[in-house]
């Protein structure tokens, strides 16, 4: 144990010192001080009191600690606490806020994490969540509205069904702001990154993106989502060679070059449309040959082309020489040239 370690310990018990002896006990147990950290309900049933009698007692206790550290060296973990609060725009999960003081203060060693959470709830200036399925405990200050809060998490929830897609965090947090401003005016970017670290239906990854956790692609575990999640964050078209190598990297985990290209050529989620180079079929690529492709530039276009035009068109969605596109328009059975460059589909009729 360091020595600043064994000051806050040894200050932390003489808190407790000053208060009943069923306060110190309770809350000691609570935290797992001087043993194993014990429930509501264990705790209750050794006195044979209600779990709700021994919540009584433990907010009673620490209200008392509150009026007693500030007079301590432990008020400066709660001044710590305060500082990143605000700097968060007024709330922050405990786990992140826990870690962010040990870090402010340089405390070494592994204090009890438990006593630093005891002396946040003392603090009169802040606040702690209560309990709430799906979400992780949270300090914030008394002035943020909890209708902002659940607004920020539904209207997080409401953008990323409707994008049905991963969203870079910069832009999801700016559609937030403008969403919400005529119900609850500026509403900071620091503090929607907050909120959405409270909810655990929401996902943040890679400091940059947000998605659903619901959804599979982006927590994947089949080689085939592993090649979508990397041709998703590239965002361009793939090289079967470099999907591998991105897999690899990515999931540090290695990848035959021939078992990743057999699923991208079984799958239909994927579309090949240059040698070896791969998309989504999401993106608006359609599978076929060159050929095919042509046929289906004719059949929009639905007035005779030129090759140049064609071959701008077909160079958009298929990565492929342009002699190859020269030769399939040589194909007499479909096409037809119908100029000195114009081509256009043969009436088969």
């Amino acid at each position: 144990m360091t020595t600043q370690e064994m000051i806050i310990l040894e200050n932390f018990k003489k808190v407790l010192s000053s208060l009943t002896e069923k306060e110190r006990s309770v809350i000691d147990r609570r935290i797992g001080l001087t043993g194993q950290k014990e429930t509501l309900q264990e705790i209750g049933n050794s006195y044979g009191i209600t779990r709700e009698r021994v919540r009584q007692i433990e907010d009673v206790g620490i209200k008392k600690i509150g009026r007693i550290v500030r007079s301590t060296h432990l008020a400066k973990i709660q001044e710590s606490g305060e500082k990143i609060i605000k700097l968060h725009a007024g709330l922050v999960v405990r786990d992140r806020l826990v870690t962010a003081i040990i870090e402010d203060l340089g405390i070494e060693g592994a204090v009890n994490d438990n006593i630093i959470d005891i002396l946040l709830q003392a603090d009169f200036t802040i606040q702690k969540s209560k309990p709430q399925l799906g979400t992780q405990t949270y300090f914030f200050s008394p002035e943020i509205n909890k209708k902002l809060i659940d607004a920020i998490h539904k209207e997080s929830i409401k953008i990323l069904k409707k994008k049905g897609d991963i969203i870079e965090n910069s832009t999801l947090y700016e559609m937030i702001k403008i969403n919400l401003f005529a119900q609850f005016g500026k509403v900071d970017v620091e503090l929607i990154d907050s909120v959405l670290d409270v909810f655990l239906d929401v996902v943040k990854g890679e400091e940059k993106y947000v998605w659903l956790k619901k959804w599979k692609i982006l927590n994947p575990s089949t080689l085939k989502d592993k090649a979508i999640y990397v041709l998703k964050k590239k965002k361009e078209p793939m090289h079967f060679i470099e999907i591998a190598n991105a897999i690899t990297e990515h999931f540090m985990e290695p990848v035959k070059i021939s078992t990743i290209h057999n699923e991208l050529i079984r799958n239909n989620e994927f579309v090949l449309i240059g040698r070896g180079i791969y998309v989504l079929k999401e993106w608006g690529y359609k599978s076929g040959t060159v050929l095919d492709v042509i046929m289906e530039i004719f059949n929009k276009a639905k007035v005779p082309l030129s090759t140049e035009e064609i071959t701008a068109r077909v160079l958009k969605i298929r990565k492929v020489k342009t002699t190859t596109i020269y030769m399939n328009l040589q194909n007499k059975k479909y096409i037809e040239r119908v100029g000195r460059n114009l081509y256009q589909l043969r009436n088969t009729k």
